[in-house]
């Protein structure tokens, strides 16, 4: 692939933000330079062969040893209940400040990991109303510039009596600023008429949707890819473990039938969430044959669905490519593309002209990076936003010196 020539910068940003990356690698097996202007990258071209850009704040990273990809997307959080496994005895507080502080801690925590954009479901109605969501909106407020969160609107029961509730409450949440809908079809009496319900208001506010089923039941599935089939901007569904429970070739015609109405399977590699009581991942290599968009997302974050939860994208595909048989790009790609596509945000490439999300790895290869991803460089629109290093010392071995084996050491402090 020819180098990417220069391009317009980001006028928004340009005069604030000139970055340049330095000798890095890219998946491709080139080392290059990459210039940032602003949100966007402005060149990549052969190591050495960029100069900064003459613009103020100008900077340069150096990447040697580091490979340089596209920035995962996180398209399945939970940020409203992470980190409550190890709350003091007693209900989990919602009161509105231990929401936005508990989601705040939680996108950083991802955010290191390399996740520059995350979706969470947050959980409204009931004796909380629109607290928890109002007070996500907040951390996402208070993150701007560092990454994107966005927000899933999710009621608990949406039919009958007791639905008409559910459905006031949804409205008030799009209104309120929660740019998905979505919920969970399998817990209500009558999941079809949950999910027409959910169809109904994303259609009328023009809102994506992302609804949490296990999709074991594949008469409803079906019945899910008629409903949904066209409706723009997106169906997401997940983590649709039960489908790997199902008799294959039943299982093959509901990819089939989910491929055609455009319906996006997002699994959780790394467990299940409050929303998935039943463990398991989707079949991924099944449904990517059919043609489905498959997206990878974290779950549960340390609450009581996965009190271990590490909420790590990388983690996600390196499960995908060790237990799943997915091979390392297609892996990486069901964090990175796949995920931002879920999400409704524009592809990154590291070429001229794409969104400068990017995440530099320690580490030559991609399955080397997808095996031991220690250090890390995050950058979120044109900037360094997070980093993670890691030093890995042995005592002193005659063999490795004499093998010359990679040892990642401490930075030489002479010029």
């Amino acid at each position: 692939m020819p180098d990417s020539q220069a391009q317009p910068p980001d006028r928004a940003t340009a005069d604030t933000t000139a970055l340049l990356l330095c000798g890095a690698r890219l998946t491709d097996g080139r080392t290059v330079d990459v210039r940032l202007s602003g949100a966007r990258i402005e060149a990549v071209g052969t190591a050495g062969s960029l100069s900064t850009s003459p613009k103020v704040h100008s900077a340069r990273v150096d990447l040697s040893g580091y490979l340089l990809l596209p920035a995962p997307a996180e398209p399945h959080a939970h940020a409203d209940t992470a980190l409550t496994a190890l709350a003091a005895a007693g209900p989990v507080s919602y009161a509105a400040e231990d929401v936005q502080r508990r989601a705040t801690e939680a996108a950083l925590l991802q955010l290191g990991h390399g996740a520059t954009a995350l979706r969470s479901h947050v959980r409204i109605g009931d004796v909380q109303g629109l607290g928890p969501l109002e007070a996500v909106l907040q951390a996402r407020r208070s993150l701007r510039g560092l990454a994107e969160l966005t927000t899933v609107a999710v009621p608990r029961l949406l039919t009958g009596v007791a639905g008409a509730d559910g459905l006031a409450v949804l409205r008030d949440a799009v209104k309120t600023g929660a740019s998905v809908v979505g919920g969970c079809p399998d817990a209500d009496p009558d999941p079809t008429g949950y999910t027409e319900a959910v169809l109904e208001i994303a259609a009328e506010y023009g809102c994506p949707v992302d609804l949490h089923t296990d999709g074991d039941d594949p008469a409803r599935l079906a019945r899910l890819a008629a409903m949904a089939g066209g409706l723009r901007p997106g169906v997401s569904i997940g983590p649709c473990a039960g489908l790997s429970r199902l008799p294959a070739e039943v299982a093959s015609r509901t990819a089939d039938q989910l491929a055609a109405a455009g319906v996006t399977v997002v699994c959780l590699p790394q467990g299940g969430c409050a929303g998935a009581e039943l463990r398991g991942v989707a079949p991924v290599r099944l449904l990517r044959a059919a043609g489905v968009r498959v997206a990878a997302g974290s779950g549960a974050m340390r609450d009581v669905a996965n009190p271990v939860g590490r909420g790590d994208p990388l983690e996600a595909a390196f499960l995908l490519a060790s237990q799943g048989g997915l091979r390392a790009a297609e892996a990486y790609d069901a964090i990175g593309t796949a995920a931002r596509a879920t999400m409704g945000l524009p592809e990154v490439r590291v070429e001229a002209g794409f969104p400068a999300e990017l995440l530099a790895v320690r580490g030559e290869q991609l399955e080397g990076v997808l095996s031991l991803a220690y250090s890390r460089i995050v950058i979120h629109r044109g900037r360094v936003v997070a980093r993670t290093s890691a030093v890995r010392e042995y005592c002193d071995s005659a063999a490795a010196v004499a093998l010359e084996l990679p040892r990642q050491g401490r930075p030489d402090p002479r010029p």
